[in-house]
C-alpha cells in the first residue's frame, strides 16, 4: 500500500475480504486487499473476468458491504454507519457513474442532473450547477430527455450528474464500455480534466487499456489480490500485464 496519510486519501480500504456462499463453493472475491486512493487522482482498477475489481469499487463506493476489513471515505469508516447513514453518504460524498447510464426516462437532463440531491432535499448551488453543465457541454439539451440523447451525451449527463453534489470521489464502472471510439475518448478526456481542472478523485474499473492510460495510475487485481500498483505505464505496457496475466490464468485451468 502506498504511504499516505488517511487525510491525503479520499478513499482507503484496509485487508479487505468479501467471500461469497460457504463452504467448498464459497467464492472469495477479495482476499485481503489493502489499497488508498489519493484526492485529486486519477486511478483505473483492472485484471481480468473474476479478479474482483468491480467488487473492490463496489465496497468501497458503500454499495456491498464486505465480508471483513475496513473502508474510509475520508476519515469516514462505513462499517460503522446505519444503512440510513451510509445512504446519505453516497448522495452526498460519492459519485457513480456506470456503463448503463442509469438516466431516468422521463425526468429531463436538468431533472436527472439535480436528482441525487433533491432526493437528499437538498437545493442544487445555482453557479456550480451551471460551471458543470457547462463543463460537460449540455448547456443546450437541458429540456431534452435522455431518449432525444445519444449515447455519449447521456454518459455526459452521468457525469454532470456525478459532479453536481461536489463529492469527494466519484466511482467509475467501464464508463466508455457502451460507446463508441470517439466517443469513449471523449468522455475520458472530461474524466480526465475534472480531476486536472477542479481536483477531483476518480477511482474507475475498466478492461480496456486505452481507457486505463488516461489514468494516473494502475492498479491491478488477480484471485482478489492486487498484483500490480504502478504509475501510468503507458497503453503498450498495461496490455502487456493484462495479456500476462490471462496467460497464467489458461495455464492455471490447463
Amino acid at each position: 500500500m502506498s504511504v499516505m496519510t488517511a487525510n491525503a486519501a479520499a478513499v482507503r480500504v484496509e485487508a479487505l475480504t468479501r467471500t461469497y456462499g460457504s463452504g467448498p463453493q464459497a467464492v472469495h472475491a477479495l482476499a485481503g486487499v489493502d489499497a488508498e486512493f489519493a484526492r485529486g487522482t486519477f486511478t483505473a482498477v483492472m485484471g481480468p473476468s473474476g479478479s474482483g475489481k468491480s467488487t473492490l469499487l463496489q465496497a468501497a463506493a458503500g454499495l456491498d458491504r464486505p465480508t471483513s476489513g475496513r473502508v474510509f471515505i475520508g476519515d469516514t469508516e462505513l462499517s460503522r454507519l446505519s444503512e440510513t447513514r451510509l445512504t446519505e453518504l453516497r448522495r452526498g460524498r460519492i459519485g457513480f457513474i456506470f456503463q448503463a447510464f442509469n438516466l431516468i426516462g422521463a425526468l429531463n437532463v436538468a431533472e436527472n442532473i439535480e436528482l441525487p440531491l433533491r432526493m437528499a432535499g437538498a437545493a442544487p448551488d445555482p453557479a456550480w450547477l451551471a460551471h458543470v453543465v457547462a463543463r460537460v457541454g449540455l448547456g443546450e439539451r437541458l429540456r431534452h430527455r435522455p431518449a432525444e440523447l445519444s449515447g455519449g451525451q447521456q454518459q455526459r449527463v452521468a457525469i454532470a450528474r456525478a459532479l453536481v453534489s461536489r463529492p469527494d470521489v466519484v466511482f467509475c464502472d467501464e464508463p466508455t464500455g457502451a460507446l463508441d471510439t470517439t466517443t469513449a475518448a471523449d468522455v475520458l478526456a472530461l474524466l480526465r480534466a475534472i480531476v486536472d481542472e477542479h481536483g477531483q478523485t476518480v477511482v474507475m474499473v475498466t478492461h480496456d487499456p486505452v481507457a486505463a492510460s488516461y489514468a494516473d495510475r494502475v492498479v491491478v487485481l488477480a484471485d482478489g489480490r492486487i498484483v500490480r500498483d504502478v504509475p501510468q505505464p503507458g497503453v503498450s505496457a498495461i496490455a502487456a500485464m493484462l495479456a500476462s496475466l490471462d496467460r497464467r490464468a489458461a495455464a492455471v485451468e490447463g
